[in-house]
């Protein structure tokens, strides 16, 4: 069945994407929640235009995505954490305590968007992490861990 996501839905895709899924998983859990519509000829009609008039704003957001990722990468974040006599952390780093170091730099990224490589990070060191800017633009940064 062919559908139309109104919201962003997690391994299917972004909004106003088109795509096909099963019958079952639309009518049952996609569409009752709102995060669908069944794509008729109409539908499709709306969409395209949507698309047409969303596009230079796209492009705005996109352009904006890169510079911020070009800084991102260019940056090496401290995270601080308290560590025991032997180098370790009580507790561990999360994508949050990221966010918040990001954060400081000037930066608005939700911790969502951000993946730590080697989690859980119990130890001081540097590490890396994913952030997802935008739909296709991610940027690979480093982060340190130190102790407080």
């Amino acid at each position: 069945m062919d559908i139309i996501l109104k919201k962003n839905v997690d391994g299917l895709g972004e909004v106003d994407d088109l795509i096909t899924v099963k019958n079952g998983y639309a009518r049952n859990y996609l569409i009752p929640r709102g995060d669908a519509i069944i794509a008729t000829d109409s539908t499709k009609k709306v969409r395209e235009e949507n698309l047409r008039q969303r596009a230079h704003k796209i492009q705005k957001v996109k352009d904006e995505a890169e510079k911020v990722a070009k800084k991102l990468t260019e940056a090496t974040l401290q995270v601080g954490a308290k560590v025991g006599e032997n180098g370790k952390i009580f507790g561990s780093v999360t994508n949050l305590q990221l966010a918040d170091a990001i954060q400081k730099l000037g930066f608005e990224v939700e911790r969502k968007n951000i993946t730590i490589k080697n989690e859980p990070i119990k130890e001081i060191g540097t590490f890396d992490a994913v952030v997802k800017l935008h739909r296709d633009i991610t940027a690979e940064i480093k982060f340190e861990v130190v102790g407080e």
